[in-house]
């Protein structure tokens, strides 16, 4: 069977894109939409269909954000629907707002077991920037746990809208589907752009492909792309040949043209991620467009941490693996860099920890790499008396402190909703990572959302899990860097036997350095395998150790054989095995375990 396409005009366009916290049931919901609109047919149908990769399927997560046309008849006229899927993840945001950019109207997916939660709110907000027209949706109805009533408040109170406005639908069952197409068609305006003007077209996504290189996903403005027209990126500034355009179905499907309005890619044989850039604007070589669209910022990474090859050979084979994944994600930045503890391996920039996390896996997954990643840290910036600023990435690159005027480090406004019954020990956690809280507003009588001032530094490391347990998985958090701030930061050096460990120092702040030293020394002597001789671990602040532990040596028991006889034998044979262990000391070397590196992140 043959599923039918037909073009609209402008007027029976309909883009919209979906925005939801993690695990509200967007997936699902739009692969309902598909059914209903059969865009995919009933045979064909898997959970999840817009979410390609396993770690989406596994997680239940969305990664990369997807787009797919579907065509829709109501009343006897045909629409063209098109829809643009977004990360729910904080880590994704940049993605989220450039698909939102795209769209006319979004679908605020609300679990109605859950209620609203923290990146409901921030995802609400960068739509309402863009003047999006909003479609509230409760879904997960069906569920014996929902409690329609209470959340249909929070999203009145939210978003202002009527209750009736308010559509109930369960992804599961299919229930309310066809309403959501209705409330799609009539209450989404059509796109406004002139078909006439030179093309200006917004790059909001771009994936790789083996054979065909990258492909680009865009929304036309104005104008129009037709085949073989000579194009330029404007951010970029290069210039290429739209060898093949179309549009998105389930399948690629090829057009002459796609014109203003519409949603499409492009296909022009680039090999090198850096050369599409999300947020880029497209338009023609020959008539270009008077302005590009606004709002187009490169991804900055937030945490950066060193990824090694456990065996020094496959520093090559890690390369290329990184290379490739970088064409599938963009937002990933790396550098070559080496350690003395580790060897060759890279700097990399992650969105935050979970894009770590999943860049990491998909490393050992797809590539079949086995990593050792070291402590994540954040970018700082360092005054230097001379004048000059330096951007500090690695605590090796850290200057000495009489060449530092003043350092500073990057802060963020958190949000945390959580059950009021949790506010206070939420609250003595935010305050212990040196958090400052800006507000407390209750969203009902037992939802409260607290805003934070904090230093990204200290969210990095454990952060999330100890929320998670104190609030027993109920608060949900959201964060947006802010500002630079200056802070009495020290660079804390690990030394064995008085070499330092560059792979375990860290930036910290100066009131939780004895505290953080004292920790990490007990934990590398419960994981530092006991040798022939005395390790000494210290914990110091340039040349001021702060804690100190010793791994004791194995002991031969020499004097064993010595029964009996003069004090000055027993003695004796002590001091030459004493002269034994200090000869082997400075020869020999201490192994670190894998585990020691992870275990810097959950230290308590």
């Amino acid at each position: 069977m043959q599923i039918t396409t037909f073009a609209s005009p402008m007027k029976n366009i309909r883009n919209f894109c979906i925005i939801a916290h993690i695990d509200h049931g967007k997936s699902t919901l739009a692969d309902r939409l598909l059914e209903y609109t059969n865009t995919i047919l009933k045979r064909d149908m898997q959970a999840q269909m817009l979410d390609d990769m396993d770690l989406e399927r596994e997680r239940g997560i969305t990664i990369k954000s997807h787009a797919i046309q579907m065509d829709y008849e109501w009343n006897g006229e045909k629409y063209t629907l098109n829809l643009i899927d977004t990360p729910g993840h904080v880590d994704f945001s940049y993605e989220v707002s450039r698909s939102i950019a795209a769209c006319e109207g979004a679908l605020l997916i609300v679990d109605a077991a859950q209620g609203i939660q923290a990146q409901t709110i921030s995802n609400l907000y960068l739509a309402l920037e863009h003047n999006l027209e909003i479609i509230p949706v409760l879904n997960k109805i069906d569920l014996e746990s929902a409690m329609p009533e209470e959340v249909k408040d929070q999203i009145v109170d939210l978003v202002g809208c009527k209750r009736e406005d308010i559509i109930p639908a369960s992804g599961k069952t299919g229930l309310g589907v066809h309403d959501i197409l209705h409330a799609i068609v009539e209450r989404v305006p059509a796109p406004k752009g002139s078909p006439d003007a030179p093309l200006k077209a917004l790059i909001f996504d771009s994936v790789f492909n083996s054979f065909r290189g990258i492909i680009a996903y865009y929304r036309v403005i104005d104008g129009e792309i037709k085949k073989g027209d000579r194009v330029k990126f404007v951010a970029t500034d290069h210039e290429y040949i739209a060898e093949e355009i179309g549009i998105l179905k389930m399948e690629k499907t090829p057009r002459k043209s796609v014109k203003s309005g519409d949603v499409g890619y492009i296909i022009s044989g680039i090999k090198e991620a850096r050369e599409v850039k999300v947020g880029d604007t497209i338009t023609h070589t020959d008539n270009p467009c008077v302005e590009a669209i606004r709002g187009f910022e490169d991804v900055k990474p937030m945490v950066f941490a060193g990824i090694y090859p456990v065996d020094t050979d496959e520093y090559e084979e890690l390369r290329n693996s990184m290379e490739k994944l970088q064409l599938n994600d963009a937002s990933l930045v790396f550098e070559p860099e080496s350690s003395a503890a580790l060897g060759f391996g890279f700097r990399c920039g992650f969105l935050g920890m979970l894009h770590m996390e999943i860049i990491q896996e998909r490393l050992e997954r797809e590539f079949d790499m086995t990593v050792i990643t070291t402590v994540p840290n954040v970018s700082y910036k360092a005054y230097l008396t001379k004048g000059e600023l330096l951007e500090i990435h690695n605590p090796s690159e850290m200057p000495e402190p009489n060449f530092l005027e003043r350092i500073e480090e990057p802060y963020i406004r958190a949000q945390i909703i959580t059950k009021s019954e949790y506010t206070g020990s939420i609250m003595t956690l935010c305050i212990g990572k040196r958090g400052t809280i800006i507000g407390q507003h209750y969203l009902t009588t037992d939802r409260v959302e607290l805003t934070f001032d904090m230093p990204l530094a200290e969210i990095v490391f454990d952060f999330y899990d100890k929320l998670k347990t104190i609030s027993k998985g109920y608060a949900s958090f959201d964060y947006h860097p802010t500002e630079y701030r200056e802070s009495d930061l020290v660079k804390l050096d690990i030394r064995l036997n008085g070499e330092p460990v560059d792979a375990l120092s860290a930036l910290v702040h100066r009131s939780h350095a004895q505290d953080f030293g004292r920790k990490m020394c007990e934990k590398l002597k419960e994981l530092i395998t006991r040798q022939q001789f005395e390790i000494i671990i210290q914990a110091s602040i340039g040349s001021k150790v702060i804690a100190r532990e010793t791994v004791k040596a194995l002991r031969k028991d020499v004097t064993s054989k010595c029964y009996g006889g003069d004090i000055s034998r027993k003695r004796k044979l002590l001091e030459k095995q004493k002269e034994g262990k200090k000869r082997m000391r400075q020869v020999g070397n201490v192994e670190i375990p894998q585990q020691a590196f992870l275990a810097v992140l959950k230290l308590d």
